[in-house]
């Protein structure tokens, strides 16, 4: 109960208060502007919150990852383009809704859908994070290690469709965060006789060259087809109690299926909205309507995706793994302020893991009266031009990536790392990979070296750890499983010979 009084002292400051306002009116605003998207929103900020208080600078985060989230409904009801991918599925019927005059009872919809499953998961990451965390109380150095060459199945989770190139960003990932100083010896690694690159390469201005500055390249390498904004008057209407109760069940399996699908690293939201929309076509009361501007589905993808927030935060606040760009960032928030998730967290800082519980329960309950004071506000938001909209996300990216330790080497790491996911990008690569491969190679290499003093050489005896020998045996059958699925496919397909 102390730590819980702290991080509720923690939480009631007016900078605490100030942060989670600013963060979900602006995590809000990020996600109603199309392609800027929830990781755009958070590296543009990231740099500014160097100098913020830890409570402060998360709930700002925090704020801005569920606001986007959710702002992403309000351009798929309205233009038919979802701000954000998490928010594709809402557009099916969000915006049949709207063309027929009804936009102001989708946004009554999907804003309570979307509070509702951010508060459920919640309670799944409230539940599900100290247990897990306790349980990886009994890790050792060879522990860690095995949970860092688990953790990178996320490379292969994020990299479908592309496994190849996402395998090999991956490895970029893990070669760039060993440039600088070696924390084991204190040799200069890959520096090529330069001084200022033996700080090594800063996470922060990467992130933010790679996702910011890269998605201005793109947008000004490609031509846009502007959509015609609905014209008629916008409002907030909520649906009457009578239309929520025969869709309680509805609502209930989409946040479900939502958690479940957030705890699993490599999924994201967009993949439980359409889990949840595939669901609740199948058995949703008014299936057969889906798609014409039903309301079931926007209930099933709006409860859905916001039920990724939370339950996504489990894995990487008990076991420090990111399972996507959004949660490899805040990973990397986590680290610049301090703080490093994974048991110790639970256990030295467990004030702090009680505030990040009770923002995330106020940012989804401010969310609520954001969407539904702001529909109008947020509406006219999407006028604004792309070129003003991308020379303003270029300046802020700039200020930023400078402003964190006002080093010139930090511009010019954000500029490279910006072409560099500009030509990646183009050429097919994703750059999820590459940003957990840099967040997860410090801990797999120091974790080794450690491990090797522990078991004084012998890598056969990480083995001999029931635990660890777990982790690797998953890790195997994860890696094989695929190959063996596509083997017996492609011999069912050849039939008996």
């Amino acid at each position: 109960m102390e730590a819980f009084s702290l991080g509720l002292e923690h939480v009631l400051t007016l900078s605490a208060l100030l942060a989670i306002l600013v963060g979900t009116v602006l995590g809000v605003a990020v996600g109603v502007l199309p392609g800027l998207g929830s990781v755009i929103g958070i590296t543009m900020v990231l740099p500014f919150t160097f100098s913020m208080e830890q409570i402060p600078a998360l709930a700002l985060m925090l704020g801005i990852y569920c606001g986007s989230v959710y702002g992403g409904s309000i351009s798929a009801i309205m233009i038919n383009t979802p701000g954000t991918p998490q928010a594709a599925a809402t557009a099916l019927d969000g915006f049949p809704m709207a063309q027929r005059g009804d936009a102001d009872l989708a946004l009554g919809w999907t804003t309570a859908a979307s509070v509702i499953g951010g508060l459920f998961s919640v309670l799944v990451l409230i539940i599900a994070a100290p247990q897990l965390a306790a349980f990886s109380l009994n890790f050792t150095a060879i522990e860690y290690f095995a949970l860092g060459i688990f953790a990178l199945i996320c490379i292969a989770n994020v990299s479908r469709g592309a496994m190849a190139k996402g395998l090999l960003a991956g490895a970029i990932g893990l070669f760039l965060a060993t440039i600088g100083v070696d924390h084991v010896t204190g040799d200069m690694r890959f520096t090529f006789g330069s001084f200022e690159m033996t700080a090594g390469i800063s996470l922060i201005p990467a992130i933010v060259g790679l996702f910011a500055l890269s998605e201005v390249f793109i947008r000004a390498s490609e031509s846009t087809v502007v959509k015609e904004l609905v014209t008629h008057k916008v409002g907030f209407r909520l649906p009457p109690w009578s239309e929520w109760r025969p869709r309680l069940w509805l609502l209930f399996k989409s946040c479900t299926i939502g958690s479940f699908v957030g705890t699993l690293p490599g999924t994201g939201a967009a993949t439980a909205a359409f889990i949840a929309y595939g669901e609740a076509k199948r058995s949703a009361p008014h299936k057969e309507k889906l798609g014409t501007g039903e309301p079931d589905g926007l209930v099933a993808a709006e409860s859905a995706n916001n039920a990724v927030t939370g339950s996504a935060m489990v894995p990487t606040l008990a076991l420090g793994i990111p399972g996507d760009p959004v949660t490899a960032v805040m990973l990397g928030t986590f680290i610049v302020h301090g703080l490093t998730p994974g048991p110790r967290l639970f256990t030295e800082n467990l004030d702090l893991v009680y505030a990040v519980f009770l923002i995330l329960v106020a940012v989804n309950i401010l969310m609520f009266f954001v969407g539904a004071l702001g529909a109008q506000v947020f509406t006219r938001a999407l006028r604004v031009p792309e070129p003003l909209l991308m020379t303003m996300v270029t300046v802020i990216a700039i200020v930023g990536a400078y402003g964190v330790r006002g080093n010139p080497l930090d511009l010019a790491t954000a500029f490279v790392a910006g072409v560099g996911g500009f030509v990646l990008r183009k050429a097919g690569f994703p750059l999820a990979p590459l940003v957990i491969g840099m967040v997860l190679s410090q801990m797999i290499e120091n974790s080794l070296r450690q491990g090797l003093l522990l078991t004084r050489g012998s890598f056969l005896a990480f083995f001999e750890r029931p635990i660890a020998l777990t982790l690797f045996i998953i890790t195997a059958v994860m890696l094989v499983w695929p190959l063996v699925r596509y083997l017996r496919r492609r011999k069912s397909l050849k039939g008996p010979s």
